[in-house]
């Protein structure tokens, strides 16, 4: 039987000048992870440097321009056609206003002890636990 090929996805957690972390719902319209809450990002497009995939993700879903700061940690899911692997940075705000996109319902700004009290896709759970614990150090 064939392995299934690996696709990168990149997400980011976005933080606020008090600490606070951006997190999206998804919308209940989504192909993947209906109603949970998601960190911003997606697909590197073929060609696309994973960092510049990462600010056009934010951009398209959330209306904000980022300053990437470093990388935080790594996720997996098990998709029928693939496996994907996440590259998960930190970030902040550089401009702009929170604007979704359809592809999401809310948004909120969370304390990094309250990441953990929101019903997240289930392959960032353990990336959001240890966080929250590790006080936001990788």
């Amino acid at each position: 039987m064939p392995q299934k090929p690996f696709a990168l996805s990149v997400k980011v957690l976005i933080c606020d000048a008090e600490g606070r972390c951006l997190l999206l719902k998804r919308s209940m319209a989504s192909k993947n992870n209906k109603g949970k809450w998601d960190l911003p990002g997606g697909k590197v497009d073929a060609g696309e440097t994973f960092d510049e995939a990462l600010r056009r993700e934010v951009a398209e879903e959330t209306g904000l321009e980022v300053s990437l700061e470093r990388v935080l940690g790594a996720a997996e899911s098990d998709a029928p056609e693939r496996r994907v692997a996440y590259l998960i940075l930190e970030a902040r705000v550089v401009s702009g206003r929170v604007r979704l996109s359809e592809e999401h319902d809310l948004h909120e700004w969370v304390s990094r002890g309250d990441l953990v009290k929101r019903d997240v896709c289930a392959q960032f759970l353990p990336f959001v636990q240890s966080y929250s614990r590790s006080g936001g150090g990788p």
